[in-house]
Order: C-alpha cells, then sequence, then structure tokens
C-alpha cells in the first residue's frame, strides 16, 4: 500500500493540540467545559487528533453572537457587490488550498485522495454559484389601484443552523453556507464529530476571504448535544440537516415548539431501471459506480438495480467484473477505488445487510468482505434475484451494496421503482426517449437521470419525496428557502 506523505499544514494541525471553535474573528476557540472529541481516521481505525466538544452553552455563546450580527446588519446590509466579492475570495481561497483540503477529505471521512479534489472542485462552483446572487435578489411590484403603491422584497431569514453530514463533508457545507450568506444570513455550521476538518478549514477561509465576525461560526461536536441545542434553540430561524431520517423526526420534534424552518436532506433507495434498448455496456458500467462510488455513503447512490429480464445476466454480469477490478484500501493510497466506511459501527451495519439478505433468499453474486489490514473497509457486493419487499430493497444500507431485480414490463418497473418511501432519485437507460419521459412524469424521485447517473449541478434543485426530506437546494430554491418574502402598501393618497 503506497501512500501519500501528509502537507505540513495537516501534519502540523493533528500535532498542535484539539482544534477549536471559529468563533467571531477567532479560530481555535476551546469549548466552554473545555470537552473534547477524538476523531478517527477510517483508513486505520486510530485516532486521527481531537476537536472541542460543544455543549448547550456553548450554542448559546455562538447564537448571541450571530444574533448581535443580525441586529446590527454587519452583512445583511452589506452592498450586495461586496457580499458577492467575499463568496468569489472564498471559492480562490478553496482552490488555493485544493491539495490541503483533499487531504482532509481522505483523513477523516475517507474519500480516496484521486478522487478527493473533485470535492474541493465542487464546492467551489458552489461558491462561484452563490456569490452571483447577492446582486439578483430584485424585488417585485404588486399591482394594486392607483391610490397605493405595493411591492415585495425578499430579506433573510436570520440565523440559519447548518448541521453537516460525514459523507462529503466539504461539498455539503459549501452546498448550504454559501447560499445562505448570499442570502444575507448570519448562519452556524455544526461540523460533524466523525468529518469536522473541511468544515473548520471552510470557516477560517471565510473570515480571510473578508467575511465579518459572527456571520459564520463553526462549531464542532456530536448531534446529540450540539445539533440537538441548535434545532431547539429560539434564536435559531432556519435549520439545514443532511442525515437519516430517524435522526431528522428527531429535529422536527426539537425545532417544532419555536416554529422553526427545517430543511432535510435524508436517506435513499434509489433505482436505477435498464431497459433492453438502452446502451447495455454504459448502463452497466454506470450502474456499478453509482453503487460504489465513496463506498456507497451517497443519499442518492443507485442501490437498486431494475433490469428487464431478457438483459438481466447480461447486464449482471458486466457490473459484476467492472467491480471485481476496483481496488479497496486506504483512501490515502492513490491506487484505492474504494476508501473505508466511516467507522466499525457502519461496517457492522453494513455487514447486518449481507447477512439477512441472504436469510432472505437473494442470491450474492459478488460476495463483501472485509479485506486485511486495518480500517473500516469492505469490499462491494452484488445480490441478484432481491425480493422488492425485502430489507435490501427496503432499507437504505449506506455501503457498497447493489440489490438488483428482474422486471416484464414498463408498467412492472415502475411499480418497483415506486415500491420504496424514498424518493431521492431515479435513473432510466432506453434509447426511446418517449419513455424516458413517461418515466420522468410518473417516477416518484426529486431527480431523474436519463441514460446517465448521479449527474449534479448547482444550479439545478436537489430534493427529495417522501422520507427523502423536506425542501429542496441548489439553485434559485436555496434562496428561497433562506429568504422570506415582505409586502409593503404606501398609501399615495
Amino acid at each position: 500500500m503506497a501512500t501519500i506523505d501528509m502537507l505540513p499544514v495537516v501534519r502540523d494541525r493533528l500535532a498542535g493540540g484539539p482544534t477549536g471553535f471559529v468563533l467571531g474573528d477567532e479560530t481555535d476557540v476551546p469549548a466552554l467545559a473545555g470537552a473534547t472529541l477524538a476523531v478517527e481516521n477510517p483508513s486505520t481505525g486510530s485516532v486521527l487528533g481531537h476537536v472541542a466538544a460543544a455543549d448547550a452553552e456553548d450554542v448559546d455563546r455562538a447564537v448571541a453572537l450571530a444574533r448581535e450580527a443580525v441586529a446590527d446588519r454587519r452583512w445583511s446590509a452589506k452592498h450586495p457587490g461586496k457580499k458577492s466579492l467575499v463568496l468569489e475570495t472564498l471559492r480562490q481561497l478553496l482552490e488555493e488550498h485544493l491539495d490541503e483540503f483533499a487531504q482532509w477529505e481522505a483523513l477523516d471521512a475517507g474519500i480516496p485522495i484521486a478522487q478527493a479534489p473533485l470535492q474541493v472542485y465542487a464546492a467551489s462552483g458552489v461558491c462561484h454559484h452563490y456569490s452571483g446572487w447577492p446582486t439578483k435578489l430584485y424585488g417585485e411590484l404588486n399591482p394594486l389601484v392607483h391610490t397605493f403603491h405595493s411591492y415585495t422584497v425578499r430579506e433573510p431569514v436570520g440565523v440559519v443552523a447548518v448541521l453537516a453530514p460525514w459523507n462529503q463533508p466539504l461539498v455539503t457545507v459549501a452546498a448550504r453556507v454559501a447560499p445562505a450568506l448570499a442570502a444575507g444570513n448570519c448562519v452556524i455550521l455544526k461540523a460533524s464529530r466523525r468529518a469536522p476538518y473541511s468544515a473548520v478549514r471552510f470557516g477560517e477561509l471565510a473570515l480571510e476571504a473578508g467575511l465579518p465576525p459572527g456571520v459564520l461560526t463553526v462549531l464542532t461536536g456530536d448531534g446529540e448535544t450540539a445539533g440537538s441545542a441548535l434545532a431547539r434553540h429560539p434564536g435559531i430561524d432556519t435549520v439545514a440537516y443532511v442525515g437519516s431520517p430517524e435522526t431528522g423526526a428527531r429535529l422536527r420534534e426539537l425545532a417544532a415548539p419555536t416554529g422553526k424552518q427545517v430543511l432535510m436532506e435524508l436517506g435513499g433507495k434509489s433505482p436505477n431501471i435498464v431497459f433492453p434498448d438502452a446502451d447495455l455496456d454504459r448502463a452497466a458500467d454506470s450502474a456499478a459506480v453509482a453503487v460504489w462510488r465513496n463506498a456507497g455513503q451517497i443519499g442518492s447512490a443507485g442501490s437498486r438495480l431494475l433490469v428487464e429480464r431478457s438483459i438481466h445476466d447480461r447486464v449482471v454480469d458486466r457490473v459484476v467484473a467492472s467491480m471485481r477490478s476496483l481496488t479497496v484500501g486506504s483512501a490515502l493510497d492513490p491506487g484505492t477505488h474504494i476508501g473505508p466506511l466511516i467507522s466499525a459501527e457502519q461496517r457492522r451495519r453494513v455487514g447486518e445487510h449481507l447477512n439477512v439478505a441472504e436469510q432472505q433468499g437473494a442470491k450474492p453474486v459478488l460476495r463483501g468482505a472485509v479485506p486485511d489490514g486495518p480500517g473500516y473497509g469492505i469490499t462491494p457486493a452484488v445480490f441478484t434475484d432481491v425480493d422488492p419487499d425485502s430489507a435490501l430493497a427496503q432499507e437504505e444500507v449506506f455501503g457498497p451494496v447493489l440489490a438488483v431485480t428482474a422486471f416484464d414490463d414498463e408498467d412492472h418497473a415502475l411499480a418497483l421503482a415506486n415500491n420504496t418511501r424514498y424518493g431521492l432519485g431515479a435513473g432510466v437507460w432506453a434509447s426511446d426517449v418517449r419513455r424516458v419521459h413517461r418515466f420522468a412524469q410518473r417516477l416518484r424521485a426529486g431527480t431523474v437521470w436519463a441514460n446517465v447517473y448521479g449527474m449534479q449541478d448547482v444550479s439545478a434543485p436537489v430534493g427529495g419525496f417522501g422520507a427523502s426530506g423536506v425542501g429542496a437546494d441548489g439553485g434559485r430554491e436555496w434562496i428561497n428557502a433562506y429568504t422570506r418574502p415582505k409586502a409593503v402598501f404606501v398609501s399615495l393618497l
């Protein structure tokens, strides 16, 4: 196993003691109680470093700073062009620190180092996109009788709490923080306890880019303590969360008494549907990538492959051959395709899914296994003859595990695809464009891909149906979510 050397800036941070909060105009601020958390390296299973552990008092301190910044309008009233410049400078800084961010994404989130730069470019692209929005927030004239002048403006919601996940942490942070800032809000970002370092560096660079102190706070800590405190805090106006449906339900309960808005991207069990008239080799290769990318730890992973019965064996054989060629290993090894799962507990859960799948009659044509060596890696698995009502077809695994089911015709395929409580994404592979549009209309999914899978662009909305979430992010959707309309009526008499 060949691994890259840590950059001095990365090595020095890990050796320099616990990493603290970004709070006001300071960095490396310790928790008031002095508590810390250990962060694991999932490639080795050893402790990578320590971060400050926020509690309710730390949240109170952060909210007080944010409310002060809202009240004096140090950010919301700043000239739109100057806000745009800050966000564009942040984009530039992200790219200047590309190698550093790539290492953080590999070290604590387990994203293979060869793939991690794409995460950095995606995050910088988000900042670039939203840097254009402050100068585009127009008002509207409301049609009224001539004795009144009425208009509508959109104003920031106030203080946004972003509860970031551990999978793809940098781009997820950028995708929620940048639009909130573009809309004129103050943000309290609670980094994932498992993958906090990119979020902390994002906050530090935001200060360097010229963001006024108190406008963005970055806290580290666990969700049960700091995340819950943010969700219930009366000084928070909106909560943006990415994670499991179970935690999402709990956050909604905590937020309900204060009436705050809760935006959530939750789980998925996305179908990838292949018809005989598709480019079968391309479809099969894409289906493999759709489930092994980031070790399957993506909400929109194509974890269900639905294949027309006459082409079933050909497609499955191609998928299995593609997956057999992959290297599972350390995220710091440039030759690694599939990095580790995030934790020992996550690997245990994936292993349980594999065992239950066989017990429920699914056929393992590629059996997942734990490779030799340290860390939390697992090789990809492919099951055929998967009962559409079984656990493997219904529950989110969050690992490189593919459930394959054959279908007979369009109606059968559509019924199988929609037989889930989730609705984050869906793929359709067919050369008949009429069939593609029929499915696009009838699939219960926030995103439908045709002859491609997983394509994303910051200008397009990303949202889910059912248990996959509340609200949508991307493009105009985030701007609307992070602002609220105000109508003004002026008598002309």
